[in-house]
């Protein structure tokens, strides 16, 4: 990876404001520059669908970064840094690309307001947006010897589902505003909520019971996923027990509201999410 290229991913990453920023800091040079290039990639595509008010012309800009996607990983020469990196971390580090072309379908899913009907149509959609960017991180933070790819896939899984689930529930108010609703109809259903009336925040006497309902499903994923820790090399578990550490403290958060998470943004203060990735790093998940 060239240091120009490594700059811009940096670049990338520091604007975000990202809860992966600190983390990623624990890993060594190659690594730390590999992880990095590919949350740019990530963000990239997302803001091709945030940034774009058109969903014709963010369609067509998708299209051509999945080409350029493509051609910088078939080592065509590319004018985009990003491209450039990912490229790069890819043949440094063997990752599947099919995992980068999965993360660019889960945004195109993004192009117009999706209703999700039953709970695996939402989780297929997270393995694209979240799983997928573990399978894909993994390979590059390094895994203990002997480990086998069916060993760890189901863990790496399980988190980007509890990581997505969690980021669901804590932006329901904010999704509900671009009239985007995640949660699945067969969840609203089973617990007797309207959809329409959450879209269009009215309240609904079954928001506690919908809440219960999803926060345990959640749950069960970061406990899968905790078995992660183990299968890593002492790299990778430095900075998947401060994600991981990061996001269990705003899936408590998200716990302790209950049915508040459809009237306001949960917003654990930073020092709080600092406080619980430095205590799982020490300590493992919990």
């Amino acid at each position: 990876m060239q240091p120009a290229d490594d700059a811009i991913c940096r670049k990338v990453l520091a604007s975000s404001g990202s809860n992966f920023s600190l983390p990623l800091q624990l890993l060594p040079t190659e690594k730390r520059r590999g992880s990095i290039a590919l949350y740019a990639f990530c963000r990239l595509a997302d803001d091709i669908v945030d940034d774009q008010p058109d969903s014709v012309e963010a369609a067509a800009r998708l299209e051509q970064f999945e080409y350029q996607l493509r051609e910088a990983l078939a080592g065509r020469l590319s004018n985009e840094p990003v491209l450039r990196a990912i490229a790069a971390t890819v043949d440094r580090f063997n990752v599947p690309q099919e995992h980068l072309f999965a993360i660019i379908d889960g945004v195109r899913l993004d192009l117009v307001p999706q209703r999700y009907q039953t709970v695996a149509d939402l989780v297929a959609y997270c393995r694209k947006v979240a799983s997928a960017v573990g399978l894909a991180a993994v390979p590059i933070w390094g895994l203990r010897a002997g480990v086998a790819a069916a060993d760890w896939t189901p863990a790496a899984d399980a988190c980007g589902l509890a990581f997505q689930w969690t980021n669901i529930l804590r932006d329901i108010v904010e999704d509900r505003r671009r009239g985007r609703l995640y949660l699945p109809a067969e969840s609203l259903t089973i617990a007797g909520c309207d959809p329409d009336g959450l879209v269009a925040g009215r309240p609904a006497r079954a928001l506690a019971a919908l809440a219960n309902g999803e926060v345990a499903r959640c749950r069960r994923w970061f406990q899968e996923a905790a078995e992660l820790d183990r299968l890593l090399s002492a790299d990778g578990q430095r900075v998947f027990r401060a994600m991981y550490g990061v996001y269990r403290e705003l899936f408590r958060a998200v716990e302790l509201a209950g049915p508040e998470i459809f009237s306001r943004r949960v917003r654990p203060p930073k020092w709080r999410l600092l406080a619980s990735g430095l205590t799982s790093v020490i300590r493992g998940p919990l």
